[in-house]
This record gives structure tokens, sequence and C-alpha cells, in this order.
């Protein structure tokens, strides 16, 4: 789950006019930090500010080199909007991408002065970013694709080297997985994730995480049916036997998001907060 690969370096220029910085935010949940990409020389768009750091803020403004004109977000997740309200104000910048949604793990200080829908774009003198609507981490949840190179930032939809939590209500594995072979569809040349380094071979790592979610599927399934009548939470040491029990609160989580798409695809159903097999 938290294998982010080696150390990388806290600023990268990735391509002509495409730049990388790390905030200062590492965990276990979060990697080396939070990606933050630059796009542009004389006019750029920040993507994911990340957390409110001061530090970051400027370093950000710092890097930029240029006039900061637009500000997206690939979603509202508190490791990765709530820098925009501040650089918004420091800069004047537009902001864009999709409003919050309800939830407790949602940035309520994110609001877009232009809300993006799927194939939306961004269009200036140095650049074409495109959004994509990829539900599934988050509802609100999009990725940009870089024209000119066919790279696409990918925020929490494909990390690299790990798998993110689906959290419901808001999580959605159906909607999830169906968003990955979106992305595969695109055929991009290569991910920007929103933690850890670029992936340079993107059917190799979606085909990965699509496998690896059909086969906790079916732990969940094996589990449930070797075991019925227990809750979400005593499911869990059953399904994520290789994950640390100090993990165990985020694994429910998912855990909850394979049963939720299994009662969809009428496999399980839960009576009175237990599950069996239909």
């Amino acid at each position: 789950m938290t294998d982010f690969g080696p150390v990388m370096p806290a600023f990268a220029e990735l391509a002509d006019g495409v730049r990388r910085i790390v905030a200062p935010n590492p965990s276990m949940m979060t990697g080396p930090g939070t990606n933050t990409y630059l796009i542009g020389k004389s006019e750029i768009a920040v993507i994911d500010p990340g957390p409110l750091l001061t530090d970051h803020i400027a370093d950000i403004r710092d890097k930029a080199g240029g006039d900061i004109r637009w500000i997206l977000a690939t979603h509202s997740h508190p490791d990765h909007s709530p820098g925009v309200a501040r650089l918004a104000e420091l800069t004047g910048a537009d902001v864009l991408g999709m409003p919050a949604p309800n939830g407790e793990h949602q940035d309520k200080s994110f609001h877009p002065t232009r809300v993006l829908s799927d194939g939306d774009i961004l269009e200036t003198d140095e650049f074409v970013i495109q959004a994509i609507h990829t539900p599934g981490h988050a509802s609100n949840h999009l990725c940009y694709r870089h024209a000119a190179t066919n790279w696409i930032m990918t925020g929490d939809h494909v990390i690299d080297g790990a798998t993110v939590v689906i959290d419901p209500p808001d999580g959605n594995m159906t909607h999830y997985l169906e968003s990955l072979q979106k992305l595969k569809a695109l055929r991009p040349a290569a991910l920007l994730p929103g933690h850890g380094a670029r992936i340079d071979d993107p059917d190799a790592a979606i085909d990965w995480i699509i496998q690896h979610r059909l086969e906790r599927e079916e732990k969940v399934l094996a589990a449930v049916k070797e075991n019925p009548h227990l809750t979400t939470r005593e499911l869990v040491p059953y399904v994520y036997q290789d994950v640390p029990e100090k993990l165990f609160a985020w694994a429910e989580r998912s855990l909850q998001a394979h049963l939720i798409k299994l009662e969809a695809d009428l496999s399980t159903t839960m009576e009175t907060g237990r599950w069996k097999i239909i």
C-alpha cells in the first residue's frame, strides 16, 4: 500500500515547461509528499498546490518564474487543495476544478471560479490542458492531460508504487475501476502522479491496479463465504492479512467500498450490519 519507491528530489524539471515540486508533507499515506506541478513558463498553471503550508506556497511562487494565472485541483482532499485559496489570494489566479462534495475528509475552502467538466480545455499560448473526470477515489476527481507531451497528471487516481484508499460514500469502487479503464484508453505517454515519481509505463501501472483490486475482491468474497454474518470491521483481518494492523482503519474503508460494489453486483448483502453471500 505504501511502497513509493526511491527518494525524489524536492524540485525537478520533467519536460520543457513542466516542473514538479514535492510538498513537505511526507507520511504513510502521502509517501514523499504531495506533488505540485507547474505548467508553462511566462504564464503558469499550478496543479495541486497541496496542503496549506506557508513555505510550500512561497516555494511555488519562487519556482514559478512567471505569472501564476491558473490554479487547478485534481480533487478536494486535504493533502491536495487547501493551498489553493491562499495561492489564489496572493496571485489573483483563476481557480479551476470541481466543487468539494459533502464529507468530513473534504476541503471546504476549495471554491473553483471555473467549474470543469469532462473534456474541458484550458488553452493558452504556451500549453493546452484537458480535464478528464475520473471519479472513484473522489467523486470530484479530475486528471489533467498535457497535450504537447500526452502526459496525464493523475492526482490520487494513479500513484506511484501504491494503491489509494477508496472511502465511501464519496469513494466508489465501481466508478474507480471504470475510470482506470477510461484513463488507459487515452493511451498516455506517461503518468505524473499526485504522489511518487513519473510513471513511464502507464498500461502496466493501470493493469496492476485493476488486477490488484480484482484479486482483493476475490478475497472479500471468500472471506464473506467462509465467515458469514461478520461486520465490515470484523472482516478486515481476513481480507487484509498483507496490511499492517495500524492501517486497518483505512483498509476498512476500502473493504466497505468492495462490499458495496459486490452488493450492487448482487454477490453480497448486508443485514443488520453483517454481511453474507447472496
